[in-house]
């Protein structure tokens, strides 16, 4: 498997219908759309992102996959409370391929904990440590211990580790 396959990896996530998730640097839509289908009608994503050209192209996908649980919100997780979210509010947090990218960690993962619900969790998959001919440069990525560290010192315990391919980590994070 050369890149993440987003679809594979909602599958073995305990996604139920009636969920809330929010799908933290939703990008394309890669993660909201197939969560959007398992949390069914019942249930929301909320796709974030900082780019609004982005927030185009998820609602068109949503609108095509007849999917009218999906909603859309610029957030900057680099600020405190960037999310927009109300705190204790959502069932889960996608973080995928994000945190390299985010200046602040920290806040990220403080703003996932801040809106998850009790028994909430946080699932994160990012680039793993190798060097291969794609994928961010290794003095930006973020290894496996520094990421469950961050989580930990936030208020996270580890819950367990997902096999999510051969270039990236999966970890998911549970809110006491």
């Amino acid at each position: 498997m050369a890149f993440v396959e987003p679809e594979s990896i909602v599958k073995i996530l305990d996604i139920l219908p009636g969920m809330k998730v929010a799908d933290f640097g939703a990008g394309a839509g890669f993660y909201s759309i197939p969560i959007a289908k398992r949390v069914g009608a019942a249930g929301k994503v909320y796709a974030l992102d900082i780019r609004k050209e982005i927030m185009d192209i998820i609602r068109s996908k949503a609108r095509e996959a007849r999917l009218f649980n999906v909603e859309t919100l610029r957030a900057d997780l680099d600020q405190k409370e960037g999310s927009h979210l109300k705190e204790n509010t959502v069932d889960m947090v996608m973080i995928s391929n994000i945190l390299f990218q985010v200046e602040n960690r920290k806040n990220l993962a403080e703003e996932a904990f801040r809106i998850l619900k009790p028994a909430g969790r946080a699932t994160l998959v990012e680039w793993d440590e190798e060097k291969k001919s794609f994928g961010p440069p290794l003095v930006h990525r973020v290894n496996r211990q520094e990421a469950e560290d961050l989580f930990l010192k936030t208020g996270f315990s580890f819950e367990k580790e997902l096999n999510v391919g051969e270039n990236h980590y999966g970890l998911i994070f549970k809110k006491p």
